[in-house]
């Protein structure tokens, strides 16, 4: 028996609609998603937590807890940045801690945690702190090819996560790169090397997902990640319905009822029609995207570097940059393409072109992956490399949280006006300019003010 985990409250939306899919969308559909038995419902983390913010004026922790009160049966799964949580920068150890903490007590019960660099060391804090509240820690292989990575790396990975106290392990193939037959050995290799669970996630971006899942599901794989059809497909998961239908009848049959989640996609397509009318949901996500495996390059990557070629005027470079993304990632020392690694290579690419010589102009950003500020890269970064970019600089060879000096009780002490529930604490170390946006109009509407006015802060904290 496979079991499903649905994305259409996390996943499926960030990758279609921008996260835009809002709280009040979603509570109507929980009961009945959970009476289906999956083995678990996406409904945070990831990117939610920021577009909540930024975009819905909705408090995340509020979506949580209203989400978990309808789902009282079905397991609640989140993602996780690692050290980064749910932001863009490495966090000190307590907020890592607090917020593992609070997660699980607003009503977290699965946590997905991952790094970018696949450095273990920046998943162990947060998969402890999920561990030490009871919680079920999932860790995480970013799935990626290059010169370097092999079946053997991964293996390698999967037991040093299993070692580190994982209760699952996921295969997150954020790209939709893994193939068919790549999936089954790899499945198989993992299966024989560690005990606990395996869980298998892909995006459709190069058409192949269901392929991919029909491999992995002979090798033994335990748990799949899967989309309701009408937040399925393109840049989203494969679809669960097609999935459950194949597998029905085989050894491998899910038990769901195809009936029951026909009625469930009958309530999301009239959501999918109002993000294709506002132009939220462009049907060209829904495509296949070929060049996802020719240049190993996800799609969102793509259309970073188009706009950022767009904007220098010069989209007839477009060729020159794909073919030096390759290149940088080499002197980078292979990153799998994910957030925020994909951004990195992409930008530094176009900047090696544009300038006529390569790292005449270095980011920030790639500085700090060669300094070593985002942790250990998969394979080392050649000297000539370090003296190019660094400058005689020395690299970080520690965990970089090492160098982070707890940051709670200072963060707390910054917004002691504004805390409505602990939780604000760790809202405004995540996104603080958001964060502050979000309360100053939480405020207003309580006190029916306009939060904009110039006296706003006067009238509602007077000296």
């Amino acid at each position: 028996m496979v079991k499903i985990t649905e994305t259409v409250l996390r996943d499926a939306h960030q990758s279609l609609i921008a996260t835009r899919m809002t709280t009040e969308q979603m509570l109507p559909i929980v009961e009945s998603l959970d009476r289906i038995g999956y083995h678990a419902l996406e409904a945070w983390g990831g990117a939610t937590f920021d577009a909540s913010l930024r975009f819905l004026n909705e408090d995340p922790w509020d979506r949580l807890r209203k989400i978990k009160a309808k789902a009282k049966k079905t397991p609640l799964q989140m993602l996780l940045r690692g050290q980064n949580i749910l932001g863009y920068k490495h966090y000190a150890d307590d907020v890592v801690d607090y917020f593992v903490q609070k997660a699980i007590a607003n009503g977290m019960d699965i946590i997905r945690i991952f790094d970018a660099l696949n450095d273990p060391r920046n998943i162990e804090r947060a998969m402890k702190a999920c561990l030490k509240e009871g919680g079920h820690a999932q860790g995480c292989i970013c799935y990626t090819i290059s010169p370097y990575h092999n079946q053997d790396i991964f293996v390698r990975d999967a037991k040093r996560l299993e070692e580190m106290g994982a209760s699952s392990i996921c295969i997150k193939d954020m790209a939709g790169l893994l193939l068919p037959y790549e999936a089954y050995r790899l499945v198989k290799a993992l299966k024989e090397n560690v005990s606990v669970p395996i869980e298998l996630h892909t995006h459709y971006t190069s058409g192949c997902g269901s392929m991919t899942y029909l491999k992995a599901i002979e090798a033994g794989v335990d748990i799949i990640d899967c989309a309701i059809s009408p937040f399925a497909m393109g840049t989203s998961q494969p679809p669960t319905e097609p999935i459950v239908a194949a597998l029905a009848g085989t050894e491998y049959d899910t038990g769901l009822d195809l009936k029951a989640l026909s009625e469930i996609a009958d309530y999301f397509r009239p959501i999918r029609e109002e993000y294709i009318q506002s132009g939220q949901l462009d049907p060209k996500m829904l495509g296949v995207d070929i060049n996802a495996l020719i240049y190993q390059v996800p799609g969102g990557m793509l259309s970073n570097l188009v706009s950022q070629l767009k904007q220098a005027n010069a989209m007839d470079r477009y060729d020159e940059v794909l073919k030096e993304v390759p290149r940088v990632r080499a002197d980078l020392g292979y990153p799998p393409l994910v957030t925020p690694s994909s951004q990195i290579v992409g930008s530094q690419a176009v900047l090696n072109v544009l300038s006529g010589e390569r790292y005449k102009m270095v980011t920030k950003e790639t500085k700090g992956i060669v300094k070593g500020e985002y942790g250990a890269t998969p394979a080392p970064i050649s000297e000539e490399i370090k003296n190019l970019i660094l400058k005689g600089e020395e690299p970080i060879t520690c965990r970089p949280a090492d160098l982070l000096a707890p940051e709670l009780d200072k963060i707390r002490q910054e917004i002691t006006q504004y805390i409505e529930q602990e939780e604000d604490v760790l809202t405004y170390a995540l996104f603080p300019q958001q964060a502050l946006a979000f309360f100053r109009k939480r405020q207003a509407a309580k006190y029916g003010l306009d939060a904009s006015e110039a006296d706003f802060e006067a009238k509602i904290h007077p000296v």
